[in-house]
């Protein structure tokens, strides 16, 4: 038997699946189209999911195919202020179009020994105590008795996980709720090319986003461009893509010249819906990604909370596939990251309403800018957007407990190296005088020293969250058991 079936092939999927292989879970990823998308929602990753691609020895790849561009002013609804320090040795936004992200993920998960097939559809979910039984639409072969939707051949597996996008079949198929707002705007995107100068357009688009932050041309090499446009109205089936003459008739409203656009490569559209799965997860079945959370694209956070998601529920659905769960430790993947959605749809709700030209939206935006002139304004909402603010409720104890650790220097290396296993891990600056007895095949014990960390001892887990900070065996051996289960020998 499988025994984790994902269904989606994207970011959020792929990422997931690498996180499980790491484990040795065995795992099939069904993607329900043909071939990669060629849109790009998504142009880049955030600081903590560059953290993240450097925890799993991914970056180096990454930033072969990206360009790193400093974190700037703008970056919460366009308020353009300058940009205190962050806690990371990662300063920077990585450009790099979603397209190449779900490529990089997909190869490393298959190099790790992922099956990833595509265009199979999901169309039936059930589940019992043993398993769950996945339908997949081939043909019209008859569904197997309590399997809900139905369509053709049947998979088994231990577990599966919904990463199918916000439209999720498999969120739909468990009946699990899907509460919010409804779209209330829409905005046009794609990419094509253009007769106009390119210093016309600057100037066009300079001019326009001074009140209408919905609109932009930007050039995306090829002598493409990436358009973004306010739509008339809000489409019944966003699932239809825009025409072109669509786009030509909204830029000449905003602007008065549709900019000679022509030859599109792929033509889009988002809403500005905020919705939150009431539950992630059903028995045997867990949800990730934006089949768990929608939400305006504001501050470029979507694909990086999905990316996020898989890194935090890999390494506990794979202990408890191999029976190295603590109780409670998968049901903490929705105690931990549903908080963290509600928080990024409170944000986008917010910069939805600054970025809006109503007059009282303006005002509001006036003051937001006045108090962004304070940096501690400042750093807390650029933190909130790179979720380097998020902080785990792991209980009472030293300030780190619960944050995930910015890389630090050590004296064989950097402690981002250390974790390219996907394993926990002891930074032991005592001198070794602490031992992981009973845990060192789930949990490595390095000791070295950091004049960055002026802490005795930390444990990290998988994902790189701090579980524990001290120098006492006894709250150690208290405290492994939390996140890594039962001693063995």
């Amino acid at each position: 038997m499988i025994d984790v079936i994902i269904a989606g092939g994207g970011p959020t999927g792929s990422m997931l699946a690498g996180e499980l292989r790491l484990h040795g879970v065995r795992v099939l990823v069904l993607e329900k189209d043909a071939e990669p998308a060629a849109y790009v929602r998504s142009l880049g990753l955030h600081v903590r999911s560059i953290e993240v691609m450097d925890q799993r020895g991914l970056l180096e790849q990454f930033l072969a195919h990206g360009r790193q561009f400093p974190v700037g002013g703008g970056y919460f609804a366009a308020i353009d202020k300058p940009v205190p320090e962050l806690d990371t040795a990662h300063g920077y936004i990585l450009g790099i179009p979603q397209p190449v992200t779900e490529r990089l993920l997909a190869e490393h998960a298959t190099e790790l020994g992922a099956e990833i097939r595509r265009g199979c559809e999901v169309v039936g979910v059930g589940q019992d105590e043993d398993g769950v039984s996945v339908e997949l639409a081939s043909g019209g072969t008859p569904a197997n008795e309590g399997v809900a939707g139905g369509g053709g051949t049947r998979l088994r597996s231990r577990y599966l996980v919904g990463c199918d996008g916000g439209r999720s079949t498999v969120r739909k198929l468990l009946g699990v709720g899907f509460p919010g707002q409804p779209a209330q705007a829409e905005t046009l995107l794609g990419e094509m090319e253009v007769t106009e100068a390119p210093e016309t357009i600057a100037a066009v688009v300079a001019e326009i986003r001074q009140t209408e932050k919905r609109f932009g041309l930007g050039p995306v090499g090829e002598g493409r461009y990436r358009v973004v446009v306010p739509a008339e109205g809000v489409a019944e089936d966003r699932s239809v893509p825009p025409t072109l003459e669509e786009f030509k008739r909204q830029l000449r409203a905003y602007s008065g010249t549709d900019f000679g656009v022509h030859s599109p490569r792929w033509l889009s559209r988002f809403g500005d819906a905020t919705r939150l799965a009431e539950h992630y997860r059903v028995g045997r079945v867990l949800l990730a990604g934006d089949a768990a959370h929608v939400h305006p694209p504001l501050g470029g956070q979507g694909l990086n909370l999905g990316i996020q998601d898989a890194f935090n529920l890999g390494w506990k659905l794979a202990a408890e596939i191999k029976g190295q769960a603590p109780e409670g430790l998968l049901d903490s993947y929705e105690g931990e990251r549903r908080p963290v959605a509600a928080a990024v749809l409170d944000n986008t709700r917010v910069q939805t309403l600054l970025i809006s030209t109503d007059p009282t939206a303006q005002a509001v935006r006036r003051l937001m800018s006045e108090l962004m002139d304070f940096e501690g304004v400042t750093r807390h909402l650029i933190e909130k957007v790179t979720a380097l603010d998020i902080r785990y409720d792991f209980g009472e104890g030293h300030e780190l407990l619960g944050r995930r650790l910015r890389d630090v220097k050590l004296k064989q290396g950097r402690l981002y190296e250390l974790l390219h296993g996907g394993r926990g891990l002891l930074l032991d600056q005592t001198g070794g005088r602490l031992s992981l007895a009973g845990w060192a095949d789930r949990v490595d014990h390095v000791v070295d020293g950091s004049e960055e960390l002026d802490v005795p001892a930390v444990l990290l887990r998988p994902d790189g969250h701090v579980a524990w900070v001290g120098e006492d065996q006894e709250e150690l051996l208290d405290r492994l058991p939390r996140w890594f289960g039962a001693a063995t020998g």
